[in-house]
């Protein structure tokens, strides 16, 4: 019972986390920068986006209330720490590559990313076996996401300066 009363927590706390990454700065289709992108073939629809993340963010919330609820494990501060390291992460993607048009440093992010979940999946499988398969997918939508942007970034080698972020004025004489 002491699980279900932190997953009630942890499920829609990461949620609300990833979902006020993403609305920072205008996402997807949404985003004007983004829409001019030439994209690889691969690029899965819109629409995918949204419930990948979803899903993700439930199994991360699910995976973390495990490990929170495994008092007696000695390694559960440090899988506390790695999962809230790799979760900063995480939330820095959104905002970098959507926002400040940083294509080349959101492949970076996204590789340090993938070192930490990899490391908190290690940590995890070591406390509950289960905590560390739910963090599988969003593993597997890491390389994905990896893939699209190091194609993003060959694609769309001046990136950056395709379309002016919202922030900034253009005045034409």
């Amino acid at each position: 019972m002491a699980y279900l009363r932190w997953a009630v927590v942890t499920v829609p706390f990461i949620m609300l986390l990833g979902f006020a990454s993403a609305r920072i700065v205008p996402t997807g289709s949404e985003n004007r920068w983004y829409a001019a992108l030439v994209k690889p073939e691969a690029t899965p629809p819109n629409w995918a986006f949204p419930v990948a993340w979803t899903t993700i963010y439930i199994l991360m919330g699910l995976a973390l209330a495990m490990i929170i609820h495994a008092r007696g494990s000695k390694l559960r501060g440090t899988a506390i720490i790695l999962f809230a390291a790799q979760m900063v992460v995480n939330l820095v993607w959104s905002p970098l590559f959507f926002g400040a048009h940083q294509v080349f440093w959101s492949l970076i992010v996204i590789g340090v990313m993938f070192v930490l979940a990899l490391a908190t999946t290690m940590i995890f499988g070591r406390i509950r076996t289960a905590a560390a398969w739910l963090f599988v997918p969003y593993l597997a939508w890491l390389v994905v996401a990896g893939i699209l942007t190091y194609r993003i970034d060959q694609l769309n080698p001046n990136a950056a300066t395709l379309v002016p972020s919202s922030s900034s004025t253009q005045i034409s004489l």
